[in-house]
């Protein structure tokens, strides 16, 4: 009888080992899922105010060919998106007239080229240039492609725009007479 009250409270013992280390884990889950929902419901407040006109603010990627290699290279440029809105095709090409801020980069599009007009043909953009643009440099590999793509792919960052095709003072022109469409830098 002895031995049976002995195993009965070894038993016992053992017993209330195993709820009092298990009741300790439970209650310190529980506290640490309160943290976490308390964490998940908390609004977060960011360290400094963005102002109205950070708020109008996006990124487009203008494309340049680098310096050495002449390979595109997309370069990132912060604009108020009130630029955008009335003539983004202009603005764009502006942009890309205006060349890149990184010094590794080149200017493409020949000095002197002027927008004349730009309007779309369902998902083609036509950009009507002066012939000021078919002054690029013809002794350099590949730059007539450079050129087309740069424009291209930059333009084609808007949703609505497929393609693009170039009229030179309005007309079609043997050099550049088709529909290009985006590719692959």
């Amino acid at each position: 009888m002895v031995k049976d009250k002995n195993k009965l409270k070894i038993i016992f013992g053992v017993l209330a080992i195993i709820i009092a280390v298990g009741g300790f884990f439970l209650l310190k889950w529980v506290k640490e899922n309160n943290q976490e929902q308390a964490v998940i419901g908390e609004e977060y407040t960011p360290e400094a105010e963005i102002t109205e006109e950070q708020e109008r603010q996006t990124i487009v990627s203008l494309y340049f060919p680098s310096k050495d290699e002449r390979k595109l290279t997309p370069e990132a440029r912060l604009i108020d998106v009130k630029e955008l809105v009335n003539m983004p095709y202009e603005k764009l090409m502006n942009l890309l007239m205006e060349g890149p801020k990184n010094e590794k980069l080149d200017k493409i599009i020949p000095k002197e080229t002027k927008v004349l007009r730009t309007f779309t043909e369902n998902d083609v953009l036509v950009f009507d240039l002066s012939k000021d643009f078919l002054n690029y440099d013809t002794e350099k590999e590949n730059e007539k492609d450079n050129l087309i793509k740069s424009i291209v792919n930059t333009v084609t960052e808007l949703t609505e725009i497929n393609g693009v095709k170039f009229l030179i003072d309005g007309a079609e022109n043997d050099q550049f007479n088709e529909t290009y469409r985006r590719s692959t830098i």
